[in-house]
C-alpha cells in the first residue's frame, strides 16, 4: 500500500523520480520511485543522523557490495545505492505485493502447498543471501514479500551495517525483533557469534508463524520472549508432518546442531507432499539451484550483548537486564547511538548543510508529567524529579548529578533547546544536555558562578569552555537557549549570546535532549528547576502551518494522539493536517491531474509534539455509532460525536498508538478528545 509524499519529502534522489510513501522504520523511509528506464523500484532512504556517521557510511558502502552480489533466488535485487549522497540511499527490486504478516492477517494461518511453498522460498532465498557471504539478521513475515504468488525475501545484509557499527546499538540493545532472534544473539559469555544459523532459527520462526499464526516462543514481553527462546522448547501445536520435523531442528538451541539453507532445501525437495511445488515451477527451478551454492565464508560481526546466558534457573538474570530491542523496519523508535571514546578532528564542515534535515520538535509546559516523566523520591536514590509549583523539579542526592526521564526523540543537525531554567539551591547548576548517546553527549550548565558548554564522556569534560556569570543566582528564573548551528552550539540567555562551542566529535551527530542537575559542592542534595521547555528544529517548508494547541483562543485541531493520562490531566498530541485529496492539491499548489488529487484523505505530518494540559473531565467522543443510525460520524475536520467513556476512550488509543483525533482547546486546555473517522 503506497501514500502519497509528505510536501517535504524529497521528489528526486539521484536518477531516480520519488512517486509515493512504502513506509518508514527504524532506518529510514521507504519509497515507491521510478528509474531512468521506467521501472518502478523501491528506494529506501537513511535516516539524517545515521548519514553523517562515517563509520555507518563505510559499513553500509560495503554491505551493499556484498548484498549486489546476491542472487536473484527469491531474494528483492538491490540495483543500486548511492553511500556518498547527503543521505544515503539503497534502490532495490520493488515487489508489487502483500507481506507474510499481512496474508496471515487476511487470510489466517497458510498450510498444505501454499505452506510448503513459503518454506521454500525464505529457505530458498537464504541459501542464496548466505552463497554471497551475507547474513540477514532480521528475517521476519514483514521481510517476506509475495510477487505472484511467490515469495522473496527483502532487506538482506543491510541490518548488519547498523548492528556493526557500535555507536547505533548499547550493549542492552541490538538490530531485529526479538520473536525471530536466535538464542546465541543473547548470550554474552559464549565466543559463538551469530551467523548464517541464526538466520535458520529466524526460518523456523517465521514457517511456525506462517503454519499457526503465532510464533513459537511468544511471551508477554519481549523479555518473557527472550527467556523462553533461551529456556523452552518451541510450542509447535498446529505444525504437523516431516515440516514440523525440520522446524524443530531450525529451532535448536545450539546452532551447530541447526541445518544450513542448502540441507533445508535438500529436506524440503526431498520431503515434498502432493507434489506441492507443481503449479510453480519457477520455485522449483531457483530452489534447486540455490541448493547447490557452496556457502561464503562470513566473517561475524560481534553482537550487541544483553546480560548473560540463562539457564531455566537463571532466566530472571535476562528478565532484569533485557532493557531494549529495535526492530529495523518496525514503526517503532528508532534505536540509540553509542558514543566512542571523543575524537579530536576537526570540526564536521558547515557544507554538510544539515539545517536542510527536518526533525521533531516538541513543546512541553513541565508543569505535570507528559513528555517528562516524575521519579520517586528515596533514601538511598541518586536523585529524582518532581513537578512542584508548575515546574519540573530535580534534585541531586547520593549522586553530583541527576537526568529526568524525558522524550527518546532523537535530534540531528541544526537544532534549538529554549526553557526557563531556575537554581533552587546554591550549590546547583541548571544542566541541559544534547545529542545524547549512550553516556555520552554535549552539556551545558547554569551555576551561581558561571556558565559552562563542552563534550560530556561519561563525567569526563572534554573541551568544556566557561564564562563567569552571576544570572543563576538561586531562585533567579531565566532563559536558557542553546542553538546549534552548522555545527557550532551557541548559548544565550535571556536572547544574549554568552559562549559557543564547535562541536567536533562527529560521533554524536544527533541524540537526545536531557535536563537534570548537577551539584558542584557534591555533597548534599541540591536542586535545579525547568519550566516551558521547547526543543525545534528546522522547518523545511516555512510555507507549512499547522494549528498552535498552545493558543489563548478556542480551536479545533486535527492531531495525532501519542497519549491520554486522565489522572495527570495531559494529552501529548502532534498537530497535522487531515485533508481531502481535493484541498491537498489546492494547498499545495499539485495539477489537479495528479492522483494525490483523487484520495479520499491525506495527512500531513508537522513533526512537533506538544503537551496539553487537559480538563477535569474533557468531553471524550467518538464516530462509532453503537445503534448503527450513522448520526455519530461528524465531519472530517471535528471527529466524531458520539459519547465515549473514559476507559474505551483509553482502550481505543492503546490498541491505535498514535490514533487521529480532533482536539479542541480554550487557553491552551483541551476541553474535548474526539476519535476521527479515517475511510
Amino acid at each position: 500500500m503506497t501514500r502519497a509524499l509528505w510536501p517535504n519529502d524529497p521528489r528526486r534522489l539521484g536518477d531516480y523520480e520519488l512517486l509515493s510513501r512504502l513506509g518508514e522504520g527504524g532506518m529510514g523511509a521507504v519509497y515507491l520511485g521510478r528509474a531512468p528506464g521506467g521501472r518502478l523500484v523501491a528506494v529506501k532512504v537513511i535516516r539524517p543522523e545515521l548519514a553523517w556517521d562515517t563509520e555507518f557510511r563505510g559499513r553500509f558502502r560495503s554491505e551493499v557490495s556484498r548484498a549486489r552480489e546476491v542472487p536473484g533466488f527469491c531474494t528483492a535485487a538491490v540495483l543500486d545505492a548511492d553511500p556518498d549522497h547527503a543521505t544515503p540511499y539503497l534502490v532495490v527490486e520493488y515487489v508489487d505485493g502483500p507481506s507474510l504478516r499481512e496474508v496471515i492477517k487476511e487470510q489466517g494461518p497458510l498450510s498444505g502447498g501454499t505452506l510448503h511453498g513459503v518454506a521454500v522460498g525464505v529457505a530458498t532465498a537464504l541459501a542464496a543471501i548466505h552463497g554471497a557471504g551475507v547474513i540477514h539478521r532480521d528475517l521476519k513475515p514483514e521481510n517476506v514479500l509475495f510477487a505472484l504468488g511467490t515469495p522473496k525475501v527483502i532487506d538482506f545484509g543491510i541490518a548488519r551495517a547498523l548492528e556493526a557499527t557500535s555507536r547505533h546499538t548499547r550493549t542492552d540493545q541490538m538490530v531485529g525483533t526479538v520473536s525471530y532472534m536466535a538464542p546465541e544473539r543473547f548470550d554474552s559469555e559464549s565466543d559463538r557469534e551469530a551467523g548464517p544459523p541464526a538466520d535458520v532459527f529466524a526460518w523456523g520462526v517465521v514457517v511456525a508463524y506462517a503454519a499457526t499464526g503465532r510464533t513459537p516462543f511468544r511471551g508477554d514481553s519481549p523479555g518473557a520472549t527472550a527467556a523462553r527462546i533461551l529456556t523452552q522448547p518451541p510450542d509447535l501445536a498446529g505444525l504437523d508432518g516431516p515440516l514440523r520435523d525440520l522446524v524443530g531442528r531450525a529451532l535448536a538451541k545450539d546452532p551447530a546442531q541447526r541445518p544450513t539453507a542448502p540441507e533445508l532445501l535438500d529436506r524440503l525437495l526431498a520431503t515434498e507432499s502432493g507434489k506441492a511445488l507443481d503449479q510453480q515451477p519457477e520455485l522449483r527451478q531457483a530452489a534447486e539451484a540455490a541448493a547447490h551454492i557452496e556457502p561464503v565464508h562470513t566473517d561475524a560481526v560481534p553482537r550487541r550483548r544483553v546480560g548473560r546466558t540463562v539457564a531455566a534457573a537463571g532466566a530472571a538474570v535476562v528478565l532484569a537486564t533485557f532493557a531494549a530491542f529495535v526492530a529495523l523496519d518496525d514503526p517503532s523508535p528508532a534505536p540509540s547511538f553509542v558514543a566512542a571514546a571523543p575524537s579530536s578532528v576537526a570540526a564536521v564542515p558547515a557544507a554538510k548543510a544539515k539545517s536542510r534535515v527536518q526533525g521533531p520538535s516538541l513543546i512541553d509546559g513541565l508543569d505535570r508529567p507528559g513528555q517528562w516523566k516524575a521519579t520517586p523520591k528515596s533514601d538511598d536514590a541518586a536523585g529524582w524529579c518532581t513537578f512542584e509549583a508548575k515546574r519540573l523539579l530535580v534534585t541531586t542526592s547520593s549522586s553530583s548529578v541527576y537526568t529526568c526521564t524525558g522524550p527518546a526523540d532523537t535530534f540531528a543537525g541544526d537544532q534549538t533547546i529554549t526553557v526557563d531554567a531556575t537554581v533552587v539551591t546554591a550549590e546547583a547548576c541548571a544542566a541541559i544536555w544534547f545529542r545524547v548517546v549512550d553516556r555520552g553527549g554535549y552539556q551545558a550548565s547554569f551555576c551561581p558562578a558561571e556558565i559552562r558548554l563542552g563534550l560530556d564522556n561519561d563525567g569526563e569534560m572534554i573541551g568544556e569552555q566557561k564564562v563567569a556569570s552571576t544570572l543563576f543566582r538561586p531562585g533567579q528564573t531565566h532563559r536558557a537557549a542553546i542553538a546549534v548551528r552548522d555545527e557550532t552550539a551557541h548559548v544565550t540567555v535571556d536572547g544574549v549570546e554568552v559562549l559557543s562551542v564547535p562541536l567536533t566529535d562527529p560521533l554524536l551527530a544527533g541524540g537526545k535532549v536531557e535536563l537534570g542537575a548537577i551539584n558542584d559542592a557534591n555533597s548534599g542534595d541540591s536542586m535545579a528547576a525547568f519550566a516551558d521547555v521547547e526543543l525545534r528544529s528546522p522547518t523545511v517548508d516555512p510555507q507549512v502551518t499547522f494549528p498552535d494547541l498552545t493558543g489563548t483562543g478556542p480551536a479545533t485541531s486535527v492531531v495525532k494522539l501519542y497519549a491520554y493520562d486522565p489522572a495527570a490531566h495531559v494529552a501529548v498530541a502532534e498537530p497535522v493536517l487531515y485533508l481531502d485529496g481535493t484541498d491537498y492539491c489546492t494547498r499545495f499548489k499539485i495539477k489537479q491531474g495528479d492522483g494525490r488529487c483523487e484520495q479520499e484523505t491525506i495527512i500531513v505530518e508537522s513533526h512537533l509534539k506538544v503537551t496539553v494540559p487537559t480538563a477535569n473531565r474533557p468531553a471524550l467522543t467518538t464516530w462509532d455509532d453503537p445503534t448503527g443510525e450513522g448520526d455519530c460520524i461528524g465531519t472530517m475536520r471535528s471527529g466524531g460525536l458520539c459519547p465515549i467513556k473514559q476507559a474505551a476512550f483509553t482502550a481505543w488509543l492503546k490498541g491505535d498508538p498514535q490514533g487521529l483525533a480532533a482536539i479542541t482547546t480554550s487557553g491552551g486546555t483541551a476541553t474535548k478528545l474526539a476519535q476521527m473517522y479515517r475511510p
